[in-house]
């Protein structure tokens, strides 16, 4: 039986996409009836977990009308539900799909400022939880008014439970991570160059930065995304590649936090880290296979995760 996962989204959204004919400027664009989904990193980790049968518990900022209708429809997916009130509205994002050349337009809002006290309620609702899930995801951007020091806070309110805590952010955010150090990262190849401070990383380069940090007890194991090419995890004794498989791509929307599920479902069934990249990836790209911000289906995902896993690598491990 896997372990329970717990996901935790600091500036969760409500994700409303819709397709227009034909992007014209000043132009009244008739769009399709919207389409309402639950978004930011943690919040499509446990989305994507929920499918793959893991539990997972959603843990999310949630105000205004916005917060209400965030709780409902995760409700709707069978996500556990964690929310902490704040005082302000929950944001929203949008997203339009063009359908005359299949080109996607993602409007992100930043959200409203979180209070000191906001964020320390935050760190009472996980201290409170009992048991303690053995998994827990920190993944999305950080809402207006949460420094460096609040964040540190969120990340050592985990450790002192002595979870295996995962992060994937960007940002100052990354590096706060970086500092306290955590169980496994997931930057893609831009995030890992700067948190090593190199201008540009390639495959090989990469595997060394990967392990500088885990030399220098930042992390366990870093997951370096790699966008069509696929990923690479890196451990202190060895490194794993996944081939991305080839699809036509619908949306790119939640492909990010897809394979953070994906990794994430393997991780809590006790599998290999071969298993684990490979699900990654899999799901990561089944995610492109739907419009808007619908993730991946299951069926997808699993019969990628066969292709991956049967495909031979450029190289099995640098």
């Amino acid at each position: 039986m896997a372990d329970n996962v717990l996901t935790i989204t600091l500036n969760p959204t409500v994700d409303k996409s819709c397709t227009v004919p034909q992007t014209v400027a000043e132009k009244k664009l008739r769009c399709s009836a919207p389409v309402y989904e639950p978004g930011g990193g943690g919040i499509n980790v446990a989305r994507g977990l929920t499918r793959l049968a893991i539990p997972a518990d959603a843990l999310f900022t949630s105000g205004g009308r916005t917060g209400v209708l965030l709780e409902s429809l995760l409700e709707w997916e069978k996500v556990g539900i964690i929310p902490v009130p704040v005082s302000g509205e929950t944001r929203e994002n949008f997203i339009a799909a063009d359908e005359s050349n299949n080109q996607q337009f993602r409007f992100g809002m930043p959200g409203e400022e979180m209070s000191a006290a906001e964020t320390q309620a935050i760190i009472q609702k996980l201290a409170s939880l009992d048991p303690f899930p053995r998994w827990v995801v920190i993944s999305g951007s950080l809402p207006p008014g949460m420094g460096h020091a609040d964040f540190i806070s969120v990340i050592e309110a985990v450790k002192t439970k002595n979870a295996r805590l995962v992060v994937d952010t960007s940002g100052s955010a990354l590096k706060a991570a970086v500092e306290e150090g955590v169980y496994l990262l997931k930057p893609n190849m831009g995030e890992l160059s700067s948190l090593v401070g190199v201008e540009e990383l390639d495959n090989a380069s990469a595997e060394q930065a990967a392990k500088q940090l885990i030399d220098q007890g930042k992390a366990e194991a870093v997951a370096i995304s790699m966008g069509a090419q696929g990923a690479c995890l890196v451990t202190r004794d060895q490194s794993y590649y996944a081939n991305a498989p080839a699809v036509k791509k619908r949306s790119t929307v939640g492909a990010g936090d897809s394979m953070v599920a994906g990794m994430l479902a393997k991780m809590a069934a006790g599998s290999g880290w071969q298993e684990v990249i490979h699900m990654g990836v899999a799901c990561g790209t089944a995610a492109t296979m739907n419009p808007g911000t619908a993730l991946f289906n299951q069926k997808d995902a699993e019969k990628l995760y066969q292709w991956v896993s049967n495909a031979k690598a450029v190289r099995d491990t640098y």
